[in-house]
This record gives C-alpha cells, sequence and structure tokens, in this order.
C-alpha cells in the first residue's frame, strides 16, 4: 500500500496526469476498459491542446496506458520519441458490463455502480488500485530525477490520485474527471497532495 507520507527516501517531485482525448465510447457515457476505441476528431484536438499546456516542462519519466486511445493522445501531445507504454496504466477490465452505460446496467441491477460492483468477469477495485500503487511506486523510484506524466484512463487515474494520498481506492468517485484534463499530484512538505485537478484550461 502506497504511503501518504514522505520519508528522506521519496523526493518531492510532481506527478502529471492527463486522460486521454475524447472517443465515441466516452462521448456516450459506455464503461471503455479493454476496447480500443479510438479518438474522435474532438479527441485529437483535445490532444493537440495538451501539447501547447505541457510544453517547456521537463519531464523524467513518460508513462502510457497500451490502449490506443491515450498512446495517440500522448503522441498528440508531443510525447511520441520519448513515451513509454506501461501496462498498468490500462483502464479498469469492466467484464461483463464493457461497452454498456450506467443507465443499462442499473435497468438489471438498480443499485449497481462501478465502485461497488459486483464486477462480473472483470477486475476488483482492489486489483485495479494494486496497478495504481506500482504506477506511484514506479514515478517515486530514486533512480528518476524529475516530474513523471501518465497518459491514462479516468476511473484508473481517479483512483490513483486517491491512493496517491493514502485514501481507499473508494474515495477515486468523488474525483470527476473530464477528457484531455489534466490533474498534478505533488507535495506539502513531507505530506502529499493534489495540487490541480481537472484543469480544462487549455481546451477553452
Amino acid at each position: 500500500m502506497t504511503d501518504p507520507v514522505g520519508s528522506e527516501r521519496d523526493p518531492e517531485r510532481q506527478v502529471w496526469l492527463v486522460r486521454h482525448g475524447e472517443t465515441e465510447w466516452t462521448r456516450s457515457g459506455r464503461h471503455t476498459g479493454r476496447s480500443d476505441i479510438p479518438l474522435t476528431d474532438l479527441g485529437r484536438q483535445q490532444a493537440e491542446a495538451l501539447a501547447v499546456r505541457l510544453a517547456g516542462h521537463h519531464f523524467a519519466l513518460v508513462l502510457t496506458s497500451p490502449r490506443s486511445r491515450a498512446a495517440e493522445t500522448a503522441r498528440l501531445a508531443g510525447f511520441g520519441d520519448t513515451v513509454v507504454v506501461d501496462p498498468d496504466l490500462r483502464e479498469w477490465d469492466y467484464g461483463e458490463f464493457e461497452g454498456r452505460t450506467t443507465p443499462e446496467i442499473r435497468a438489471e441491477m438498480p443499485d449497481w455502480s462501478i465502485w461497488t460492483g459486483p464486477w462480473r468477469g472483470g477486475e476488483t477495485l482492489d486489483e485495479v488500485a494494486a496497478r495504481a500503487d506500482r504506477v506511484i511506486d514506479r514515478c517515486l523510484d530514486a533512480s528518476l530525477e524529475g516530474d513523471g506524466l501518465l497518459f491514462a484512463h479516468g476511473h484508473f487515474l481517479r483512483i490513483l490520485a486517491a491512493r496517491w494520498i493514502g485514501l481507499p481506492a473508494y474515495a477515486g468517485r468523488s474525483f470527476a474527471l473530464g477528457t484531455a484534463t489534466i490533474g498534478i499530484l505533488g507535495w506539502e512538505r513531507e505530506a502529499r497532495v493534489i495540487e490541480t485537478w481537472n484543469e480544462a484550461c487549455h481546451l477553452t
């Protein structure tokens, strides 16, 4: 489990989070986990706008989910030559609920929520949290000298942010995150904090 309190071994570097640009399924609210849905024209424009926002900031580590919507966002944002694929950054595997909207699922299971399950044929919340913890550990590796930049997905990044500040993964439900937005995880003295969340100024 990741420790929200820093130590002498934890360098006070930032971790920047970028949710991928719009896809047809994000626009319609469909759960998009393992499906490789491409960016829409708007999604590509959003990714290009990210390039302006991120330009000039040096990142010691740039990682992307293996899904094309995240990798393409990274490329269009200007990091095609430096980005590295990390399978741990993939979105939640929604199992039998892949491609379905929450209202569609609730027509069958009225009280269902992705945050409480069940997750029939997919990953549990704890399994996704374990991946998020591994990504945090990678960003804080002592061999790195500088900030990290992650291109990934809505639910996964919300869980990662919760884990960064020592909250249970379930707390990610409170962190709304739009497409192509930016979050910055950082420090206040020795404590991990969320410095910026759901930033969309570059999209206006």
